[in-house]
Parts: structure tokens; C-alpha cells; sequence
């Protein structure tokens, strides 16, 4: 068995009983968290779930119980309202696994009632709600780990291809290319009856009110239609940031950490000519003209600039696939989920990585497995690699991208003060207007 996974069975073998592992409160029971607490249930015990879909809590209970096992005496509560959860004294964790759109709030309120969290990404809307969720967590010094499996998993092939960049293994990084794809139109999607067991109001939250839309896709195998809700909620801008937020959280940062901007940030983000196609017409604002249709970006390329001259590209398309390209006056690889290829790449059998080179990046600890990782760093109190502080900065990464495209311009940023530079009008696309109710009232 590979090193890698030796301390998440040491942990899994400690809490080995039931009734000794932390309780767990889980807010939000799609399908994304069916994986999730596969891994969790190693390390916890539910007691607690919650959904404003009926259909997803029923389902949600009846894994719940099945992970926790016979043996766990601990009766499993569901719940419509997850601040009914987070009230409950009971409760150590909680994992969150809904739209993106609900993240920051959820996430600063558990912390403010005294949870450890795993959120899932990407874990901000916008720059601001970072910001806000960096501020909470140095005042409740909460253990908060953002799932951005890559830094853990897939055989550590990400881990090597950080820590190839940061050993100079290709020379001085000229440009990287982050392919994260792109996203298919919906075409016009009808207004349908709100199924009634979603609560569509609170699952749009601080989002505006809007008509509930559905139609099947022409694909009859996709297992979702076209949609505002569940996976399709991705393509708003409403509720997500796109292709942009979803896959770059991933990609973009572990870019970002092996150029060492993980603390830091670029310096500006421009939409390369001719390369935006939007799924729904922008006005000079940049908001989407229809309400009837996905809107993000379905194409792009957008040229970010990084401290020492080097040129990040986020695309939606490359001749090398979804993954990372890392090119270098000394050489240059791809790495993705699936493998990694180029000439630095196979000088590692020869020349391999130093021996604690992994363990180093890894904050001391042997890598391998996400959730473990997040339940060792509970017993400690120290965060985890998937930290808040570097997510924030790799989302900003992404958050400004995101703006030029909207914007149809270059942004300038200062990453020390957090701002846009010279453009008073980008600079206003840090935050948004959340519906009354739904606020996040955190001031920074």
C-alpha cells in the first residue's frame, strides 16, 4: 500500500468505535455528498442531516443511517432548515454540499456556532464572501477544510507536478494553462411548476426571485435536465461562477500554489480577444439579458498575469485536454487526473523528487486522503491542507476572471489590498446584493 494513505487508516483505526468518533450534522444530501460521506462515515457519526428538497433528505437519512452501521446506537435527525442543525450542541462537524450560492453563509454561521467544517467548492460566490469567511475563521479559530480533492488525492499526482514546479524541475515557469472546459447552451428553458417537494425560496436564497424552469435534455440518458436547480445550477451566474469556479477551484489552484500566489494573487486577469462565448447575451453591465437560459461563459480565454512575468491562460479548450500545462525555459508537462506526461516527468525515474519532497507540501503530513487529512486536523487543531485562506486567494483568481469576462476588459489587482485597481465599476463586482433575509452579516 502506498505511504501516502498510512496516517488516514492510523485515524480510521483510532476512532474505530462509534460512540467515540464526532458527531456530524450534514447540510445538503444531493449526489455530491453521497461521496462525501462515504468518506466521512470513516471518521464520524451522523447524527443530523438536512436538505430543502424532501426527495434528497428522505434519501439522505436512509444513507446516513446505513454509513453510520448497525452498530451505532445514535439516532439520525433530518431537518429543512439547516440553522435547526446548527443549533444543536450536540453537533462537532458539519459538511456542506449545496449550490455554491449557499457556501459562505452556511459556512460562517457553523463556525459561529462552534463547528469544525467541510465545505465543498468552490467555496465563495464572490471576492467579498472570502473575505468575510478569512475574518470569521480568525476570530472562531474553527478547523476548516475546503474539498478541493486535488490536493490530496488522485495518487498525489498533483502534489509531484507542485512540487516539480517548485524544484525548478522545468527552469523558470514561463506559462501555464489551465484547460478546466467549457459549457453547452441550454437554449430557452420553459417556466414549470415548482416540484413541490423543493423549497424553491430557500434554495435560492440570496439570490433574486426568480420563475422555476425546467425542460429535459435532448440527451434522454442525462440524468438532470436543464434546469436553475441541483447540478444544472452551475451554469448561472446567479448561483455559480461556470466552468470558471466549478473546475478552476481545482485546477487554477493548484496553478496557483505551485507559482507560489497561493497567499498572494495575480496581477491582472484580460479576456483574450475574440475567445468569449456567453450561452446568453450580456448588456454594457454585464448581466445576462434573458432569464430564460444558462448564462456563463460557455468559451473562453482569459490571460492572467502573474508576479515574475509568467502568463496564466484559464481555457475552455486546449489541444492537451482538461488539465495543466507548466511550460519553462528548462522544459514542460501536462498533469491531470488521469496522468502525467512530458519529458520532466519521465526524468523522475532517474532523478527522483527529494523523499519528504510531498510530505513538506503536505504541512508535515503524509498525503493521500482529503478527509482524513480533515479529521487528523480536528485532533490537532491546525488547518488543513485545503485551507480557507489559500481557497480564497485561488477563487479570487478565478472571481477576477470571471469579472473581465463580464466586463470585456483587463482588470487590474492589487492582491496586498484586495483590490481592483483604476476601475471603480469592476472594483463594485466584489460583492452583490443579496435578497433580504439572506444576508451575510459579517462587516470587513
Amino acid at each position: 500500500m502506498p505511504y501516502w494513505f498510512s496516517s488516514s487508516r492510523s485515524l480510521a483505526q483510532e476512532n474505530r468505535s462509534p460512540n467515540e468518533r464526532p458527531l456530524l450534522g450534514c447540510i445538503g444530501t444531493g449526489d455530491r455528498w453521497k461521496q462525501i460521506i462515504g468518506g466521512a462515515a470513516n471518521y464520524s457519526t451522523a447524527v443530523a442531516v438536512c436538505d430543502v428538497d424532501a426527495n434528497h433528505l428522505r434519501e439522505g437519512l436512509e444513507v446516513a443511517k446505513q454509513k453510520n452501521g448497525e452498530k451505532n446506537s445514535k439516532p439520525v435527525d433530518s431537518y429543512e432548515d439547516y440553522r435547526k442543525l446548527l443549533d444543536r450542541k450536540d453537533i462537532d462537524v458539519v459538511t456542506i454540499v449545496t449550490p455554491d450560492h449557499w457556501h459562505s453563509k452556511i459556512a460562517i454561521e457553523a463556525m459561529q456556532a462552534g463547528k469544525d467544517v467541510y465545505c465543498e467548492k468552490p467555496l465563495t460566490l464572490t471576492i467579498m464572501e472570502g473575505k468575510q469567511i478569512c475574518k470569521v475563521l480568525d476570530e472562531t479559530k474553527r478547523v476548516f477544510q475546503v474539498g478541493t480533492q486535488q490536493r490530496s488525492e488522485m495518487g498525489s499526482r498533483f502534489l509531484t507536478a507542485v512540487a516539480m514546479v517548485k524544484g525548478g524541475r522545468i527552469g523558470k515557469v514561463q506559462r501555464v494553462t489551465c484547460n478546466i472546459g467549457g459549457v453547452g447552451a441550454s437554449g430557452e428553458i420553459p417556466e414549470v411548476a415548482i416540484p413541490r417537494e423543493l423549497n424553491f425560496d430557500m434554495w435560492l436564497g440570496q439570490a433574486p426571485m426568480v420563475k422555476y424552469r425546467s425542460k429535459p435534455m435532448a440527451n434522454e440518458k442525462a440524468k438532470y435536465p436543464h434546469s436553475r436547480v441541483h447540478y444544472e445550477f452551475r451554469w448561472w451566474y446567479e448561483y455559480s461562477g461556470g466552468k470558471m469556479t466549478d473546475w478552476g477551484a481545482h485546477h487554477v489552484d493548484i496553478a496557483n500554489w505551485a507559482l507560489g500566489i497561493d497567499e498572494t494573487g495575480p496581477l491582472s486577469a484580460e479576456p483574450v480577444p475574440g475567445s468569449i462565448e456567453s450561452l446568453c447575451p450580456l448588456d454594457s453591465r454585464g448581466m445576462p439579458t434573458r432569464d430564460d437560459m444558462y448564462n456563463v461563459a460557455g468559451k473562453f480565454d482569459v490571460k492572467v498575469m502573474c508576479p515574475g512575468n509568467v502568463e496564466m491562460h484559464i481555457v475552455s479548450d486546449s489541444p492537451d485536454g482538461n488539465g495543466i500545462l507548466f511550460e519553462g525555459t528548462e522544459g514542460r508537462f501536462h498533469v491531470s487526473r488521469g496522468a502525467m506526461k512530458g519529458a520532466p516527468v519521465e526524468e523522475l525515474k532517474s532523478n527522483p523528487l527529494p523523499e519528504d519532497a510531498l510530505v513538506k507540501l503536505y504541512k508535515g503530513k503524509q498525503p493521500g486522503n482529503h478527509m482524513g487529512n480533515f479529521f487528523e486536523c480536528i485532533k490537532t487543531r491546525e488547518q488543513p491542507i485545503s485551507d480557507v485562506y489559500t481557497h480564497h486567494r485561488s477563487m479570487t483568481t478565478c472571481h477576477l476572471a470571471n469579472i473581465a469576462i463580464r466586463l470585456d476588459r483587463k482588470i487590474q489587482w492589487d492582491a496586498t489590498r484586495q483590490q481592483v485597481v483604476g476601475d471603480e465599476e469592476a472594483n463594485g463586482w466584489q460583492s452583490r446584493e443579496q435578497r433580504k433575509g439572506y444576508e451575510i452579516n459579517v462587516k470587513v
